[in-house]
């Protein structure tokens, strides 16, 4: 099985923030688009993933399914901004003609934090490398259409230490900038993690030094993608 892996940089956080979604659908009830090409099946397989690891589990879970299948091709990409990650394998196809296909779809859809699948069961009739690669990106584009999709706002993972004198005026802080408290721990002192969206980030960090007179200094822990609640059309 050949595989390939990139980690490269991606748009701006402020144009991704509209145009990045991701498949709702989780491995367990993955959605399925498939199609018949000269006595060839191609059955695609769409799911939600927050790793690549999480992909290959899931390509194995598929392999599982179809013992008998000839090849099960995919694309994975996770990630925001600067962090995006993308894998890919042709599964003993002709290089560039199974793997790279599925990924155009994924790249064309601004897809992020998904993997698809193609499942080959051989019919005996060989489709060249053009037939190949319009079997795979259909096949994955059935899969994706049949996915639920929704969008993606990149944003970045902070944990704030407070006095608990200073919690109502945070709290208030927060909700200004469309932040969101994801946990919190309470001792002597408390302590916030919260996720605030990207294009939101610089005026977060200054109101905090301003509202604090400098004492309160978030820790940045990571970037990461939230869902938006509303679901969108896949496009």
């Amino acid at each position: 099985m050949n595989n390939a892996a990139r980690t490269g940089h991606a748009q701006s956080a402020d144009s991704i923030a509209s145009t990045d979604f991701t498949v709702l659908n989780a491995p367990e009830g993955p959605a399925q688009g498939s199609l018949v090409e000269r006595k060839s099946e191609f059955i695609g397989n769409a799911c939600h993933v927050a790793t690549l690891d999480e992909a290959l589990a899931f390509v194995q879970t598929i392999r599982e399914r179809h013992p008998k299948a000839r090849h099960v091709a995919y694309a994975g990409v996770c990630g925001a901004s600067e962090r995006l990650s993308e894998r890919m394998s042709d599964d003993g196809e002709p290089s560039g003609t199974a793997g790279k296909p599925i990924l155009d779809v994924l790249r064309a859809k601004h897809l992020t934090d998904c993997v698809v699948s193609v499942t080959r069961y051989f019919g005996g009739i060989l489709l060249g490398s053009g037939g190949l690669i319009r079997a795979y990106a259909t096949a994955a584009s059935l899969a994706v259409e049949a996915a639920d999709i929704a969008a993606l706002m990149p944003s970045r993972h902070y944990r704030v230490a407070l006095e608990y004198r200073h919690l109502g005026a945070f709290e208030h802080l927060l909700e200004s900038v469309q932040g969101t408290r994801v946990d919190a721990s309470y001792a002597q002192g408390v302590v916030y993690d919260v996720l605030v969206p990207c294009e939101q980030c610089d005026r977060f960090e200054s109101q905090l030094r301003d509202a604090f007179s400098g004492t309160v200094r978030p820790q940045t822990l990571d970037m990461v993608n939230q869902v938006v609640p509303q679901v969108v059309p896949s496009q």
